[in-house]
């Protein structure tokens, strides 16, 4: 870690919503596999049946309405790899990742699957830190304003897993990606995907900083072409 490893543990912490009796075990959730034999996998398998729990027993509190296979479609749009990405970065876990030098040189703290592992090894260490109620009390508050903000009558379904939704019902081909090009230094790349569906002229294209948000546009994209030549 960096010189001002504690102050940057000290500003974590807090952001984290947790103060860690042991900083050690907060140090493990940080180090990815690439950096040595003692990583954060065992802690990420914790964090993950936390993650869940505590996600399941919020939205069984507060819609009380919808069926089981309703919820199920709601946690899963709040624990995929995206959604945890996305709080990883909040929460500014890149800059402080113990990563091998590798994984560091290649992008590895901006990768959206490191930062979900890590975002999962983070609550697998505040439980046993400080048990699982303070480990759900985590949750709750990472997931506030998005909990908020769900709207149970929406599809939170991602646009590649609709795409092919969409194709199934039709009998139709599953779509095909192709990454076309990589751009850009180490941590700064942008990639740009090709997704080949019959029913389009042409491919869809569409640019992003990392492989899977690119394909995930281009679904998008894709969907809504072929919806509007329905209409």
């Amino acid at each position: 870690m960096p010189r001002d490893a504690g102050s940057d543990l000290a500003r974590l912490q807090s952001r984290i919503g947790h103060e860690f009796a042991r900083r050690d075990l907060l140090e493990l959730a940080l180090t990815h596999a690439s950096f040595g034999a003692g990583n954060n996998e065992r802690l990420e398998f914790l964090g993950d049946a936390v993650l869940n729990l505590g996600i399941a027993a919020e939205l069984y509190a507060r819609y009380p309405a919808l069926r089981e296979g309703q919820l199920h479609r709601l946690r899963v749009s709040l624990v995929r790899g995206e959604t945890l990405a996305g709080i990883g970065r909040e929460l500014g876990l890149g800059p402080v990742l113990r990563l091998g030098t590798g994984e560091a040189a290649s992008g590895g703290r901006e990768r959206d699957s490191i930062l979900a592992d890590a975002v999962e090894a983070v609550l697998g260490a505040v439980c046993l830190d400080a048990g699982a109620e303070a480990a759900l009390a985590v949750v709750r508050q990472w997931y506030a304003g998005r909990l908020a903000g769900l709207e149970p009558g929406v599809s939170h379904k991602d646009p590649k897993t609709e795409l092919q939704e969409y194709l199934q019902a039709r009998r139709a081909p599953l779509p095909r990606y192709e990454l076309a090009a990589t751009s850009g230094v180490p941590g700064q790349q942008r990639f740009r995907v090709l997704c080949h569906v019959r029913g389009l002229a042409d491919p869809v294209q569409a640019e992003a900083g990392t492989k899977r948000a690119a394909e995930q546009q281009a679904a998008r994209t894709a969907l809504a072409r072929l919806q509007g030549a329905e209409e």
